[in-house]
């Protein structure tokens, strides 16, 4: 079950802020940290929702493709174990169309519940703005950045 207020607070957020004024590079933070913020509350099925039913996914620590919700929160349910809290270190954003980006470069993940560790990894996103006016992730790859 999708957490409604979580999802309605991220609709309100966009609409209220008026977003045609925001450039995508804001947009893109802006949904990172929600994004985050789901991350935060180490519930799978609220990071899901930021998801599309069409999504594909190539997950940070995990050597499997994922696609749907379903795959996502399949991986969301391991990955929140560890605690995860990511912060952009370079990124460029890509506008695709008015209702889609690509939102690319570096994070770092700290990881674990006691001792508490950073990986370093790329990511790439593509979001796109469903028919209610929501940014969903359409595609999303992360992977550990070789040293």
């Amino acid at each position: 079950m999708m957490n409604e207020k979580f999802m309605k607070n991220n609709l309100e957020q966009k609409e209220g802020g008026g977003e045609k004024e925001m450039n995508f590079e804001q947009i893109a933070r802006e949904n990172f940290g929600i994004w985050n913020k789901a991350l935060l509350s180490k519930d799978p099925e609220m990071v899901a929702s930021l998801y599309s039913d069409d999504n594909t996914f190539l997950p940070t620590l995990s050597p499997d493709f994922k696609s749907g919700k379903e795959g996502a929160k399949e991986y969301f349910e391991h990955f929140l174990e560890k605690n995860p809290e990511g912060e952009i270190v370079q990124d460029k954003v890509q506008v695709l169309s008015d209702s889609a980006y690509l939102h690319s470069g570096m994070y770092n993940f700290t990881v674990g519940k006691d001792q508490r560790e950073v990986v370093e990894a790329r990511f790439s996103y593509v979001w796109r703005k469903n028919d209610d006016g929501q940014w969903q992730i359409i595609h999303h790859h992360s992977s550990v950045r070789p040293k």
